[in-house]
Parts: C-alpha cells; sequence; structure tokens
C-alpha cells in the first residue's frame, strides 16, 4: 500500500495521555489485538460509526505512515478490505493535524 496517512480515533482521555507521554501503546482493543488500528480516509466513517456511535469528546488524528516501514503492516479486516495496523507505539510527532468528528 502507497498511502502515507491514516486515521487513529481516540477518547478525550486517552488523547490526553498521549499528548502528556508524547507516545501512544494503544488503546484496549489494540493492546488486546497487538497492534494499534487506524483506518483509511475512506475507512474512517464506518470506523466511526461501528466502534464509537455515540461517544463524545472524540479526537480524530491524521497520522503519517511515512516513518513506519515494517511496523506498519496491511491487513484484511472489516468487509475484506485492507486497514492500516501499527505494530508499534504511535509517536506523538506522526500527528498530522487533529479534528473532532
Amino acid at each position: 500500500m502507497t498511502n502515507a496517512r491514516a486515521f487513529k480515533i481516540f477518547t478525550a482521555d486517552q488523547w490526553q495521555q498521549f499528548e502528556a507521554d508524547g507516545t501512544f501503546a494503544g488503546a484496549p482493543v489494540d493492546l488486546a489485538d497487538g497492534y494499534i488500528h487506524m483506518s483509511t480516509a475512506d475507512q474512517l466513517n464506518g470506523t466511526l460509526e461501528k466502534h464509537f456511535a455515540g461517544q463524545e469528546g472524540l479526537v480524530i488524528a491524521e497520522i503519517d505512515l511515512s516513518a513506519f516501514d515494517d511496523a506498519l503492516r496491511w491487513e484484511v479486516s472489516r468487509g475484506g478490505a485492507l486497514f492500516p495496523h501499527l505494530y508499534a507505539e504511535l509517536p506523538l510527532a506522526s500527528v498530522l493535524s487533529t479534528r473532532r468528528p
């Protein structure tokens, strides 16, 4: 895959901790699965609807994927689509921008 960007959805608490720590090891689902779940721009709304419906205070971070090399894998997930999965901690420096859904 050549997409240089993906999106990670954070709860307000997760985002606050990420900003304080400078790195993000993952949400509970990420830690359980062994990688940080992310979505492409086309997948983002589906991820919001499926996993974050009704939640407030969310932060969507646009992530620069160019520095991750082998730690980033594109793997089949929802609907057979390839999703970006990061098998490493996410550094705050990789965040290009943030927005609220």
